[in-house]
């Protein structure tokens, strides 16, 4: 009877408290339902996907986005990740709809116990709801609004596209969204070669990526995981003999960042640039993926011969001081792990000094032995550009335990080196149509991100010249017209004294032939030539080359190349002399392709093309496109096991198949083909007979260019190209401060040039030029200039047709000999 009495009593209550719950939740229902978010929206949602920059030959450059994302469909998505998100999630995903009420009720009673919400109960569909639509906010009415999308959801997606959506939206640690760039940036893997263990691990971050992070708490972050591989094994996911052994794999986890293919920082920073100016801050979650025109192979060679060519320059001035001294061995560890390395440039402290021997630490924590023979003897201290120390006799002269030194891998040994001070930069074209095959702007990007290539501009000196003479060439002047290298002042109201000009070494030749005059870099002869020609019909010319004449000094001192340019604008402009006289304009981006494979941009550049110009017709593409696709697809193919982190095959299919094959533009005639064809020639004799001599060791009869080098000499240059490649580099301080004695651009420029020229053309034949049409050959006295009788000794020069010089009289004939031939 009590116990009736007390049902009686309570079931009002109860029935109360029920109908309380009923109109509260319909009251909410009511309030909150106007207000959810269509979940039809989830089909339109778009990931935020960074901004991927590609090599033409489809290697990775860079990566840039706030959010690194590499989206994965379902069934790219390994089962036992799968199995580790439900374990560790809700393991019941795949049989509620949408809400666990075991979950919730146990997530209200540790709030009422505890006073505060120990876990959400929240499932993975909940997660969704709050991920895409809702915030972090531990409110009921928020957790209200979640459990109604959460139904919502379910009725409208089913469990595949919401685990899908799940597993790519989830923020996991280190700028990681989604498991795919988890998988790259704690592993450097795919998905698809990630370990159980390395799966659970993932599994457990969604819950606290700080907290359980395996780089910043690897020891909470592993009794997270093998939480997680329990639950797994309970479920029956995994057997005895699976769980064992992932339990005992020791984590790997590290930072890899983007998994670049190619060091190319200096084009990738181009590119991400024009592509802001382009589509503006989107450019950096819209998935969108840029080709560009850097060729691989050509890179990797550019920054070889770059930082060798510094190396040599640095190493050639004396041995400055030392990062640091004496450090502590408490500090040793910790300061090899916070000096990173530049170029191959490996830090290491001094361990043990012995007379001609180093004992190092290195920053691997592995240890190494320098003997004498490897950087020691011979080493001198630097005292200034122009001044070394005797040979050091023995190592304590320079060194002592604790000193941080740096060395580098030279033929299999280790090999004392240091940092270098000096900068230098590389940037090679296709003369076709001026796309970017290579570009280095400094030692290592990581140490100056300023790009000396593209955005120095820098006094070219001689390297100027070959612009003044081909525009000379193209006003009735011939490599044989006769200039008096010979002293001349000239007088000038903003200067404070006269200026005097002078050949290198001081030296005055007399009457020159205008090809001996450029291969030797006759400065008073290019004095004269332009005084003669005319500043302004000069600058005419030298416009033509896509120079920006506007702000060109209106004087004699434009012969010297006193206008400072970057090392781009000059390789742009030897462009024209290689591709035979069209002026191309220098470019980087060739296609930029949206998340859905669509091609949004294709470059179209004008296009030297000699053939097209005798037939009239508009040059075609550099490459068949059905040759660049095959080549394309087979790369991909080759890497499908990688294909998180590159293009996808799919992608590319679809873009490079919708890309028309448009023909291109012609390029302008910077110079005509007779013209184009004798400044070549002249140029070629600086290979053979002049300046660059020293680039005979390559054994090509196809090369040409020209050196430079300005007053300190503070800036040395070389430019120069085959008829398929066109490269300038440049070396100087950034400063502006002088670089040494005997340093001109044939010894500081041009083994650069040199060195990535070999790589380059490996594999590229000798590909002499054609004679065009209104070129001939005659005989001249190479003191006159004028054309001698066959039977005559004299030089072969070459002449357009019209501009045959007179034959000589006997009276005429000059009284030396020829001192080289052609």
């Amino acid at each position: 009877m009590l116990l009736l009495s007390l049902l009686r009593k309570l079931l009002p209550l109860a029935l109360a408290g029920v109908g309380g719950s009923l109109m509260l939740g319909s009251f909410l229902f009511l309030y909150l339902s106007p207000k959810l978010p269509e979940v039809e929206q989830l089909n339109q949602i778009e990931l935020q996907i960074p901004l991927r920059i590609y090599s033409q030959d489809l290697q990775l450059i860079a990566e840039f986005g706030e959010k690194k994302r590499n989206p994965v469909a379902y069934e790219e998505i390994p089962q036992p990740l799968i199995q580790a998100f439900l374990a560790a999630e809700d393991d019941g995903f795949f049989s509620h709809n949408g809400v666990d009420i075991a979950g919730l009720l146990r997530a209200a009673y540790e709030l009422v116990t505890t006073g505060s919400i120990q876990s959400g109960g929240s499932t993975i569909t909940m997660q969704v709801a709050r991920n895409f639509f809702l915030d972090a906010r531990q409110e009921f009415a928020r957790k209200f609004n979640e459990i109604l999308l959460a139904l919502k959801i379910e009725r409208q997606l089913d469990k595949q596209a919401i685990l899908s959506l799940y597993v790519n939206k989830i923020y996991l640690g280190n700028r990681a969204y989604g498991v795919g760039a988890a998988a790259q940036v704690y592993y450097g893997a795919t998905l698809q070669h990630l370990s159980v263990a390395q799966m659970a691990m993932i599994a457990g971050l969604p819950k606290a990526p700080s907290r359980y992070n395996p780089i910043a708490n690897p020891q909470r972050a592993k009794i997270r995981r093998d939480w997680i591989l329990g639950r797994m094994h309970q479920l029956g996911w995994l057997t005895d003999q699976q769980y064992q052994s992932a339990l005992a794999e020791p984590d790997t986890a590290r930072y890899h960042g983007s998994l670049a293919d190619l060091q190319a920082a200096y084009a990738a920073e181009m590119a991400r640039r024009e592509m802001i100016e382009r589509y503006g801050l989107d450019a950096y979650t819209q998935g969108l993926q840029v080709i560009t025109t850097i060729d691989a192979k050509l890179q990797r060679a550019a920054t070889r011969a770059v930082q060798t060519g510094i190396l040599e320059y640095d190493w050639r001035h004396g041995y400055r001081d030392l990062e640091q001294r004496q450090l502590p061995e408490s500090e040793w560890q910790t300061t090899l792990d916070n000096t990173p390395r530049y170029g191959e440039l490996v830090p290491a402290i001094v361990t043990a000094v012995q007379a001609q021997q180093l004992t190092l630490l290195l920053d691997d924590g592995s240890s190494a032995t320098l003997d004498w023979q490897q950087g020691l003897e011979g080493l001198r201290r630097y005292r200034s550009v122009n001044n070394r120390s005797a040979p050091i006799s023995d190592s304590h002269e320079l060194f002592q335990v604790g000193d941080l030194v740096r060395v580098h891998r030279v033929d299999g040994q280790w090999q004392l080196t240091q940092l270098p001070a000096v900068q230098a930069a590389l940037v090679a074209l296709n003369p076709s149509d001026g796309g970017v095959r290579a570009v280095v702007g400094g030692f290592d990007y990581r140490l100056s991100n300023f790009n000396r290539a593209s955005q120095a501009v820098r006094q070219p000196g001689s390297n100027f010249k070959p612009f003044l003479y081909a525009t000379a060439l193209a006003n009735g002047y011939t490599p044989a017209s006769i200039i008096n290298d010979a002293p001349v002042v000239f007088a000038d109201a903003n200067l404070e004294e006269a200026w005097r000009p002078e050949n290198d070494g001081g030296k005055f030749y007399g009457p020159t032939r205008l090809r001996q005059a450029l291969y030797r870099s006759r400065n008073l002869v290019s004095i004269r030539l332009l005084r003669e020609l005319g500043i302004e019909r000069a600058l005419q010319g030298i416009e033509k080359f896509g120079f920006d004449t506007a702000a060109m000094p209106r004087d004699l001192s434009l012969a010297l190349g006193t206008f400072a340019m970057t090392p781009l604008q000059i390789a742009a402009g030897y462009a024209a002399l290689a591709n035979q006289g069209f002026a191309v304009s220098p470019y980087l981006i060739d296609k930029v392709i949206d998340r859905s494979g669509e091609v949004i941009f294709a470059a179209n550049p004008a296009t030297a093309c000699l053939r097209c110009e005798q037939r009239q017709q508009p040059p075609p593409q550099t490459l068949q496109r059905e040759t660049q696709l095959a080549a394309l697809l087979t790369i991909l193919n080759q890497r499908s096991a990688d294909a998180d982190e590159r293009l996808s095959l799919a992608t590319l299919q679809q873009a490079l198949l919708a890309t028309p094959a448009a023909e291109r533009p012609r390029a302008e005639r910077a110079l005509d083909a007779q013209s184009a064809f004798l400044i070549d020639s002249m140029l070629r004799d600086v290979i053979t007979l002049g300046t660059g001599r020293r680039a005979l060791e390559l054994q090509r009869s196809d090369l040409a260019g020209k050196t430079g080098t300005t007053n300190g000499p503070r800036d040395a240059w070389f430019s120069g190209y085959a008829p398929t490649l066109v490269a300038t580099a440049w070396v100087g301080f950034d400063d502006n401060s002088q670089l040494g004695r005997n340093e001109y651009g044939g010894s500081a420029a041009l083994p650069i040039w040199i060195n990535f020229m070999r790589d380059a053309l490996a594999d590229v034949a000798d590909l002499p030029r054609q004679q065009p049409a209104g070129i001939v050959q005659a005989k001249i006295d190479p003191t006159t200039g004028l054309r001698v009788a066959p039977a005559e000794q004299g030089l072969e020069e070459f002449f357009k047709s019209d501009q045959l010089p007179p034959l000589q009289q006997p009276q005429q004939r000059g009284d030396s000999l020829p001192d080289e031939l052609f």
